[in-house]
Parts: C-alpha cells; structure tokens; sequence
C-alpha cells in the first residue's frame, strides 16, 4: 500500500513539470513570451538542468530582443551534453543575434559537424558568413572585444569559459610597429586583440604539468586549450577568405589619404554609452520592471534624439531599436495601441535605412501587438510580410505556424491547413521533432473542421509519434486524446 502511494507521489512532480513544459511551448507559439518564461522558470524550479526546458526559455528570450540570457540558458542547456544539438543551434543563434557573428559560426560549424542532416545549421553557417561579409569591410572600422578574461585557465582550473563574445564597435585601431615574422604579423592583424591570448595559452600547452589536469567535469585541461586555439584558427582562416590582409592594409592606407583629420573619440564614447543604455533597459525588462524599463529607454531616445548625425552616423537605426524597446515594455504593461505606434515607427525607419533584420524584427513585434488583441486578419497582414524577410527554416516554421493559427482562430480552416503544411515542410527540412508535432496538429485541426477525418487522423497520428519520442507526457495526452475523439467520426 505504502509502495503504490510512493509511486503514485512521484508521478505528481513529472505531470507538473510537463504541464509547465507544454504550457511554455503554447505561450512561446502564441507570442506570448513573457508568460512562457514564467512556466519555463516554473518547470526548471521542479527540475533544474533540464536541457530542453533551457532552451525553451532560451528562444523565448531571444524573441524577446534579450539574447545576453539567451545565451546563458543555451550554455546552461549544454553542461552535461555538448553535443546536444538543439542547444548548440540555439547558442549559435544567440551569438548571431548579439552580432557576435564569428563565434556563432563556429558553433553552427560544430552542430552541422554532429546533425550534418539539418539544414538549419548549414543555414546559420551561410547567413553568420554573410553578415560577417557585410560587417567586416576595412578592419579599420573594427573593433574585437572580449568579453571574459582567459586567464581563468591560469587563475582556476576547474572553471572553463569558453570565449563567447566578438562585439563590433566603429573604432580604429592603433597601429602597431613591432616587427614579427610575415606570417605571424599576418595572424596578428586578423586576430587584433584576439592575439595575444593565442599566445597565451600556446604557452600554457607548453606547461606539461599543467595540461595533465583535469576540470571540474572531469574533460582535460589540454583539450579545452587545444578548443579555444582551434576556434582562433577557424576565425583567422575565415576573416582571411573574406578579405585577406594585403586587400585591408591597402583600404586602410586609402582611407587614411581620403582624411585630413583623425577620428574623434566622440563617436566611441557614444557607442559605449548606447551598449550600455540598451543593456541596461534590457535587464529592466527581463527582470519584470517594465515601467522602469520604459522610463530608461525614453531617457536614452531623448539623448539620442539630440545628437547630429556625425556623432551616431546611425542615428536612425539607433531610434529605431529603442522604439523598439519602448514598445515591448508598453507590451509588457499592457498598453497596446501605444505599443503598435513604437513598432511602427521602428518599422518605417528599418523601410528608411534599408535594414531587413530590423523590418522582420519591427514586422514580428506589430504581428504580435494585432493577435494578442484578437486582431488576427492583422496579424497575418504583418506576418506575411515578413516571410521574405526570414532566412533560416526554424524562424520559417514557426512564422507559418502563427500565420495558419491566425487563420484557424478566423474560421478560414483551408488557409490554416495550408500554411500548417507549409510549416511542417519547414519543419521536416531541419528534423525538428517539436515543430513536427506542433505543425502536425495544426494540420489535424484544420482537416477536422474542414471535415477530413482520415487525413485529420493521420496528421494527429504522425503528432502523437513525435510527441512520443520527445518524452512529452502532456503533449502525449492531449494528442492521444484528440486522436481518439477524431477517430470516432470515421466510418465503421
């Protein structure tokens, strides 16, 4: 007797703990965010760790415009597995977002390295190869930043840190004069400040007794050294093919002739005051501040409303990402209509700058302002406007999951199934076994209101398999039931 009530005592923290998970999962469809974090944060409290659920929140961080924490529960999603593949993409998709494109494409590399069949991480590779293409230009005009001390190799040796950050600030480097060997200068130009921490743990792999250690979990001292110079290596390799030195030192000593005066200081005091700020309203908003998280962002858009264009040549898309910001904090605060007015105009100055990521950002957020107000013929206006805007299959799939949601919550039950299969196409392209099943029970719904039973069995069928192999007991049920109540109106 005592046995069975155990068991059954034990099952209770597992239901709860899915019930979060999915309750998560359907906030993060609905663009609900905020919301989702919440159960997320609910679940990871019954179970902490869990990989999956980290990268739930994760995502929904980054729809959020947060990828600093974005990041943190990829990383976290990855401490006893680094070959899970879901959170690789995600940490990859955090660094892309963070516009630390270098270190993104080196994890895209090593997830496609492991799941060579999904095509998102060939994607990520091609669109981080781009934007760095796009990005890069002079070296002159950038700026490699650490964020973290690699000293941590020497100072703590069961502590690893990987290099997780390449921030791009339009400030000149110095030029140094010291005179190394053609090849190494070479490196040195590419690496910048980067370099010197190659040196670095090249010498620590000198050190015999230090490489035999271990870390915490146990993974060799020297194969965490040999990671980081590999990753080094890979940018080198890479911002050579893009542009080699010879091509840059030739642009550099151009744009010296072209100017008559050295840059100012201003515009990288600027800068870093912007870093800051947005940081800063970010943090606000992910710790549920929203009111102090608006106050500061209309702070910082009244400081940069009155600088010239010399000082932020780019002013506009600075405005833009703060009206950006102010309107996910009236979001958050529930005022809608000043909401839609942000976005808006965040979206007219993306059309003026001609920048597509911030039009599909500024498209995405008024998409979500019209259906978290019932207004979904909206919704699915602004939706389908950014389909061409969307890069990657894992954005595509569940673009088209929200547009066909739209449509099932407007009774227009043919377009719903369409854009369902448009999803699970998508979907099916990357193997994502989540969005399978969340496509597949678009398309069942559709088909039950359109009253095609067989292919409405079929679809909750081909759901419940996938719901299955994620070892989701919530989605399972549901299904299941859904399945057996589709199942009756079959012919006998």
């Amino acid at each position: 007797m005592s046995d069975t009530v155990g068991d059954h005592d034990g099952e209770k923290p597992k239901g709860v703990f899915s019930t979060l998970m999915a309750d998560g999962d359907w906030l993060y469809l609905k663009g609900q965010y905020k919301k989702a974090i919440d159960s997320f944060t609910d679940a990871l409290a019954l179970k902490p760790g869990d990989k999956y659920c980290l990268v739930g929140r994760s995502k929904c961080y980054l729809k959020m415009g947060q990828p600093e924490n974005a990041l943190k529960d990829a990383e976290a999603s990855l401490k006893e597995d680094n070959a899970f593949f879901e959170g690789l993409h995600q940490k990859a998709e955090a660094l892309y977002y963070m516009g630390e494109f270098e270190f993104a494409l080196v994890f895209y590399h090593r997830g496609q390295k492991l799941r060579p069949q999904i095509q998102e991480f060939r994607l990520g590779i091609q669109k981080a190869q781009e934007a760095i293409e796009n990005s890069v230009g002079s070296p002159s005009s950038v700026k490699l930043e650490i964020k973290g001390d690699l000293s941590f190799l020497q100072k703590d040796l069961e502590r690893a840190q990987p290099i997780t950050a390449i921030q791009r600030l339009d400030k000149e480097k110095k030029q140094q004069n010291q005179k190394i060997p053609k090849s190494e200068k070479t490196t040195k130009q590419l690496l910048g400040e980067f370099y010197s921490d190659k040196k670095y743990l090249e010498d620590l792999l000198k050190d015999e007794d230090l490489v035999k250690g271990k870390m915490k979990g146990g993974e060799p001292l020297k194969n965490v050294i040999e990671s980081c110079l590999t990753y080094l290596d890979t940018c080198t390799e890479f911002w050579n093919q893009e542009k080699p030195v010879c091509a840059q030192e030739r642009d550099r000593k151009l744009m010296q002739q072209k100017r008559s005066k050295p840059r100012s200081s201003a515009h990288s005091e600027s800068a870093q005051f912007l870093l800051k700020s947005l940081d800063d309203i970010d943090e606000e908003l992910t710790s549920g501040n929203a009111e102090e998280s608006l106050k500061k962002a209309k702070e910082v858009m009244k400081t940069v409303q009155g600088w010239s264009e010399k000082e932020v040549p780019n002013k506009k898309e600075v405005l833009g990402s703060l009206h950006s910001c102010i309107g996910n904090a009236l979001m958050d605060l529930g005022d809608m209509d000043k909401a839609l007015d942000h976005h808006q105009k965040d979206l007219a100055l993306a059309k003026q700058c001609k920048l597509p990521e911030a039009m599909s950002r500024a498209l995405d957020n008024i998409g979500r302002v019209y259906a978290q107000t019932g207004q979904f013929t909206q919704a699915i206006e602004f939706w389908v406007k950014k389909i061409p805007l969307v890069r990657g299959a894992l954005e595509k799939t569940w673009l088209f999951h929200e547009i066909g949601w739209c449509y099932l919550e407007l009774d227009r039950h043919k377009e719903a199934r369409d854009y369902g299969v448009r999803s699970l196409a998508a979907a099916d392209e990357i193997a994502d076994e989540k969005w399978q099943m969340n496509a597949n029970v678009l398309v069942a719904q559709s088909e039950m209101k359109l009253g095609n039973f067989e292919s409405c069995v079929a679809s909750f069928e081909r759901a419940l398999t996938h719901a299955n192999l994620q070892d989701d007991d919530s989605a399972t049920n549901a299904i299941q039931k859904a399945l057996d109540e589709a199942k009756q109106h079959l012919p006998q």
